[in-house]
């Protein structure tokens, strides 16, 4: 009789991105993913080949998630835009790694689309593309400030944030 399986894949990368985010990447090890699902290490070689394997996993899971939550939001762009940056600040080694990483071009692909169609309506077809860019330029930089606590000036972030996202809708919006 075979040996029952004691843990699944969707487990090992649930448990890699809750490791991630405590531990950072040096803390997601397979040891780690392994003791977090409750099997030995050389257990999850049957599931995930190899850290780097790991990480690519964790990476498309996170970008996913993302994708979810922009697919879920009102497709506004400011409902985008919040769903964004709240997704950065709650999973900020996710975020960033979804940056770093290759191997998630589908999944950011897919998060991509609605941002697109938002600055469609905005810019029009022919200009959505220049205009996502521009607001996830912005929007990466400022929550990765945020998430490294690079703002050394007094001030209300959430203001900070609401203006710029003002000032950018306002500019797109005037072509």
């Amino acid at each position: 009789m075979p040996t029952p399986e004691r843990t699944t894949l969707a487990d090992i990368v649930g448990a890699g991105r809750e490791i991630l985010e405590t531990g950072g990447p040096s803390g997601l090890t397979m040891q780690a993913v392994a003791e977090r699902v409750g099997v030995r290490a050389p257990s999850l070689y049957k599931r995930v080949r190899d850290r780097d394997a790991l990480l690519t996993l964790v990476v498309e899971a996170s970008a996913r998630d993302l994708a979810d939550r922009l697919e879920r939001s009102d497709q506004s762009l400011r409902s985008i835009a919040h769903t964004y940056r709240d997704f950065a600040r709650r999973h900020p080694e996710g975020f960033r790694l979804m940056f770093a990483i290759d191997g998630a071009q589908d999944e950011m692909a897919r998060a991509a689309v609605p941002l697109l169609n938002a600055t469609a309506e905005l810019v029009g077809a022919d200009a959505a593309l220049d205009a996502a860019r521009l607001l996830t330029a912005w929007a990466t930089g400022f929550v990765n400030m945020e998430n490294s606590g690079s703002f050394r000036f007094d001030g209300d972030i959430e203001q900070a944030f609401e203006y710029g996202l003002d000032r950018l809708e306002a500019g797109l919006r005037s072509g």
